[in-house]
């Protein structure tokens, strides 16, 4: 019998909010949390992108990126410039690098456990079939770390 729609998209999402919940938890312990995180890898593969690129790079509104944005500012895990017009470009500091590199760890941890159950072939082949449902994504949004 074959899976109906619904239950498909909804599989998707439950995983995506178990490696949400799960990232989470593990990131705040090591002093972030799983936006800023995000935010970070974004910037580090955006080098200079502005903040409403970084936004929708993240899946947040511009407002909501820049709250985030000054909170790592304060944290001087970035750098914002000033670019043409009104633009702010950012950039990571050493410390950014620094939590980016440890979350990493962490991400990458919680995202073996959970394919774990999945060879390397059907890995791929989940990969391929998301991907191929996502035209619009880029491929420096998918670089692996």
């Amino acid at each position: 019998m074959p899976v109906a729609l619904q239950d498909l998209g909804l599989a998707v999402k439950r995983l995506q909010h178990r490696h949400h919940r799960t990232l989470d938890a593990l990131l705040i312990e090591q002093g972030t949390t799983l936006a800023q995180w995000d935010a970070l890898r974004a910037i580090h593969r955006h080098p200079e992108s502005t903040s409403h690129e970084l936004a929708v790079l993240t899946f947040q509104s511009d407002q909501s990126f820049g709250t985030l944005a000054k909170r790592l500012l304060a944290r001087k895990l970035i750098e914002r410039t000033a670019g043409p017009g009104r633009a702010i470009r950012h950039r990571l500091t050493p410390s950014g690098e620094a939590v980016l590199d440890k979350g990493h760890a962490v991400v990458n941890h919680v995202l073996t456990e959970s394919f774990a159950p999945l060879s390397q072939q059907e890995r791929d082949l989940l990969h391929s079939l998301l991907t191929r449902l996502l035209p619009e994504q880029r491929p420096a949004d998918t670089a692996p770390r």
